[in-house]
């Protein structure tokens, strides 16, 4: 067998497993509050997220894909060095994905990916490979990097703001309702938990999808970047079996050490984090689940007792979100030197 062909085979495998990782990794971001709720049990809840985590990829369209696909340039190097590139960066990712499952750290599979290819990149072909987008941004053109870090850094600001309204305004209308409230709470989590998990397939999905396709242009199985049906099928697949498996140590991290979540948190976390990655995916921008569905809790929790939000673990995956883009770009230029020189 061609060795270039082997490389591509190992590529999508290495893309594969990111996206499994990333299912498995980010799963607690989506059934975290409805099994904190108590609304389903985690049996409940993992099965029915997978079945529209699933969805989501396959009617989600392509734009987060078509834009991670584009903010690395690699089209002047040799099949093989660029998918060696490829490939040290998702191994830089998936690593950080295991690390902070290890040890229930909610982080960013986004921003260990935008790290990991960054990383792999610059160590190898240099900045000018990056696609910056800071030129184009005085143009008021978002694309490239900015496109991305603008996305990842203003998102979970927003799912803050959206939480800590909604929280305020829930409280208003329902101020004189009665505990069986509670009920109708839980019935309508069943369907913002569907919704939330269609909107992670659909936005995290697409990462994969677009490094899949980038692996498949650079190694010349397809003439330009559009995103293969299969592709689309493979990366829905890997990411639900991440999903139904679980990452379970996280779950406990975003359900119960923040806030203490009862069904009108567990709803407005939902809702507002549904909001955010949705909207995002129909504008091509990548966006942390983790992040969103973290902040968002954090600004339901303020809106009702601020004292009672448990801001030493907020502080704790803060700083965790701000080593991830480093770290794994850290990650990334050793492994391309390691497969480098066995290369």
């Amino acid at each position: 067998m061609d060795l270039t062909l082997i490389i591509i085979v190992l590529a999508v495998i290495t893309v594969v497993v990111f996206d499994f990782t990333n299912g498995f990794h980010d799963t607690a971001n989506i059934i975290a509050p409805i099994i904190a709720s108590r609304a389903m049990t985690p049996i409940q809840a993992v099965f029915l997220v997978a079945f529209f985590e699933f969805l989501g990829p396959i009617f989600g369209g392509t734009a987060v894909a078509n834009t991670l696909g584009s903010f690395i340039s690699l089209e002047d190097f040799s099949a093989l060095s660029a998918l060696t590139v490829l490939i040290s960066g998702l191994i830089a990712a998936v690593s950080w994905n295991l690390i902070t499952w290890k040890w229930g750290i909610p982080s960013s599979s986004s921003h260990a990916l935008v790290g990991g290819l960054v990383g792999a990149v610059m160590i190898s072909a240099g900045s000018d490979h990056v696609i910056w987008g800071f030129e184009q941004l005085l143009t008021g053109e978002f694309t490239g990097v900015t496109k991305v870090i603008i996305a990842l850094i203003f998102s979970p600001l927003i799912g803050f703001w959206i939480g800590f309204f909604l929280q305020k305004v829930m409280m208003l209308l329902l101020r004189a309702a009665k505990p069986s409230i509670n009920h109708s709470l839980k019935k309508g989590q069943i369907v913002t938990a569907a919704g939330l998990a269609f909107s992670h397939g659909t936005n995290d999905a697409q990462k994969s999808m677009g490094v899949l396709t980038l692996v498949l242009l650079l190694g010349g199985q397809i003439a330009e970047f559009a995103v293969p049906f299969w592709v689309v099928l493979l990366c829905a697949t890997a990411i639900t079996l991440g999903v139904i498996l679980g990452g379970w140590r996280i779950v406990k991290t975003l359900g119960f050490s923040i806030y203490k979540i009862r069904p009108i948190h567990a709803f407005n976390t939902q809702v507002s984090a549904i909001t955010v990655i949705f909207s995002a995916s129909m504008l091509g921008a990548p966006v942390s689940t983790t992040h969103v569905v973290s902040s968002a809790i954090m600004g339901i929790g303020s809106a009702e007792r601020y004292k009672a939000v448990k801001w030493q673990k907020a502080k704790e995956m803060l700083q965790t979100w701000v080593v991830t883009i480093p770290a794994t770009a850290f990650i990334a230029m050793m492994t391309y030197s390691i497969v480098n020189f066995l290369r």
